[in-house]
């Protein structure tokens, strides 16, 4: 039902999300991130928003992302029916994938950037989602948007695309919390909130406002 990746950037720290799906609200059902813990997304046939919390807690506590993920997962009589990615401030990754999820399903793990998916057009979807990320340049809202559009290119979500997110924190700047909750055309319709966010006029008013590095500014 939905495609989805988690990366961070060595450099800065800094860590982003992003997720498109055939249904509605991908942004509130999916996407979780706290630059204390990481982020985490939660999807599958029937998601679960706790699990998308739940592991952000016990990697705040220190547990390692496939620790974290294997407590969530195993103490869920459901699991099979849902899907996982984690991230940690380090860049560490873990995923589990259950095996009701309707095909096809995937999930690629490499330090730094994680991709999952289910219900997808096919198996490529992931692998072109971190192409995607991986050979594009600018912010990191921007790069996830080029991710999500060529995972869709390459056969999205099996249904087509009613609504996308991006999500990014860090420790220099404000959260981008970024939402289409349902359109013909989200990822157009993100790609046009991403372009107003790092407009001049915003981004001098975002360079005002405190960050966990400076939480008096």
């Amino acid at each position: 039902m939905t495609f989805s990746i988690l990366v961070r950037d060595p450099e800065t720290g800094a860590m982003g999300g992003a997720a498109a799906t055939g249904n509605l609200c991908v942004g509130g059902w999916v996407l979780r991130g706290d630059v204390r813990a990481g982020l985490s997304a939660s999807q599958g046939k029937t998601p679960s928003t706790l699990w998308g919390e739940d592991v952000l807690d016990r990697m705040r506590k220190g547990l390692s992302t496939e620790n974290a993920v294997a407590a969530v997962v195993s103490a869920d009589r459901g699991r099979e029916t849902r899907q996982l990615l984690a991230l940690d401030r380090g860049g560490r990754t873990a995923a589990f994938t259950g095996d009701e999820n309707v095909p096809e399903v995937s999930e690629l793990i490499f330090l730094n950037v994680v991709v999952g998916g289910n219900m997808l057009g096919n198996r490529a979807v992931t692998e072109a989602c971190r192409l995607g990320y991986a050979n594009s340049c600018g912010t990191m809202a921007a790069r996830l948007l080029v991710a999500l559009e060529h995972g869709a290119s390459a056969g999205g979500d099996l249904r087509g695309l009613q609504s996308a997110a991006i999500l990014v924190v860090s420790e220099q700047a404000p959260p981008v919390d970024l939402r289409i909750d349902y359109s013909a055309t989200p990822l157009r319709d993100l790609g046009q909130l991403v372009a107003r966010v790092e407009s001049d006029t915003y981004r001098k008013w975002c360079d005002t406002l405190p960050t966990r590095h400076d939480p008096e500014s």
